[in-house]
């Protein structure tokens, strides 16, 4: 791979559930990349889109759910049309995933070390031994105390940070170059929290691994990420630099959700909120996704879809970054 080149690439990505009513399309044409080493946050409300993006990744999408369009590249190879087999094999290797329940990743039924060892021999070649002391290497480096003991536990022998530090570990079995996570914070409490931040930053700097962070948390996100995607309704209302997004946010929708935040030395009698609820799969509106709950809404808005828009290093999906936009709304 070359420099600059991105590891992982979405192009125009459609993702439709086929119903008795009609086709739902729950992921809307969308495209991102990121690069080696590089943390993408997803943010977003209930909805959006983004586990699904994230499903579509590592080929985890439930039936009937279906990439309809676009293209999905690792280092440059298409895997969205890959056989289940090959597709599977690409998953445990070259992707890593997180989930947001760690007791839903987790058997039950097996110690972690089973578990840890079994997903290391089928991808890697090694002996049973080798890969013991590999799984316990891999639970001393996401922060797990005792390893040699904590190996033979049970999932519910473990408290939910642990269980969510083996996830982790999981996901790192094969040396990924790539982990999807989805809201891998969100169960754990705050100190858990910046534990978790820091390994996931520490797997960037040190392994070059590329990571796909979805959450609903910005803080989350103003911590982690080096770019961060808005999701809004399926589609990418604003992607940029996290830098740029927080503190000059663009998108209308994007304002509101900072808005939204609480700031340290602010006092404020009322926070901002955003009017109304997304909309369901079964009734986008016509034009700009957002636009009934768009305080800067103008006739274009309701009538036509905008695409992003380069404005700085951050696109924005919206007409009032569009010349015609500008001089419709004046």
């Amino acid at each position: 791979m070359q420099a600059g080149t991105p590891l992982l690439e979405v192009k125009n990505l459609r993702v439709e559930f086929p119903t008795r009513r009609g086709t739902l399309v729950a992921v809307d044409d969308i495209s991102f990349s990121i690069a080696p080493g590089e943390v993408l946050g997803v943010v977003g409300e209930s909805g959006a889109g983004k586990s699904l993006t994230g499903a579509a990744i590592i080929g985890l999408l439930e039936p009937p759910g279906r990439v309809a369009g676009g293209e999905i590249l690792l280092d440059g190879r298409r895997i969205d049309n890959l056989p289940y087999e090959k597709m599977r094999r690409v998953r445990g290797k070259e992707i890593g995933a997180i989930f947001q329940d760690p007791l839903t990743s987790l058997n039950p039924l097996y110690t972690i070390g089973r578990q840890l060892t079994e997903t290391i021999v089928t991808h890697l070649d090694m002996t049973e031994a080798a890969a013991r002391d590999r799984a316990i290497q891999l639970l001393q480096d996401v922060g797990i105390p005792a390893a040699e003991r904590r190996i033979d536990h049970y999932p519910h022998q473990l408290s939910g940070g642990m269980r969510q530090r083996v996830v982790i570990a999981l996901a790192l079995c094969a040396n990924p170059r790539l982990i999807v996570a989805d809201e891998p914070t969100t169960a754990l409490d705050v100190s858990i929290q910046a534990q978790i931040i820091t390994l996931i930053k520490r797997l960037c700097r040190e392994h070059g691994t590329a990571v796909m962070l979805v959450t609903h948390d910005m803080g989350v996100i103003a911590e982690t990420a080096d770019r961060v995607a808005v999701m809004y309704a399926g589609r990418i209302a604003e992607i940029g630099p996290v830098r740029d997004v927080i503190r000059r946010a663009r998108h209308p929708y994007t304002e509101g959700l900072m808005g939204s935040i609480p700031k340290l030395g602010n006092v404020q009698a009322r926070l901002a909120q955003i009017d109304g609820a997304m909309p369901r799969l079964t009734a986008i509106p016509q034009g700009c996704a957002f636009n009934p709950r768009c305080t800067k809404v103008f006739d274009r808005c309701r009538t036509a879809r905008p695409d992003p828009i380069d404005v700085g290093d951050t696109k924005v999906a919206c007409w009032l970054y569009d010349q015609a936009g500008k001089a419709a709304a004046e």
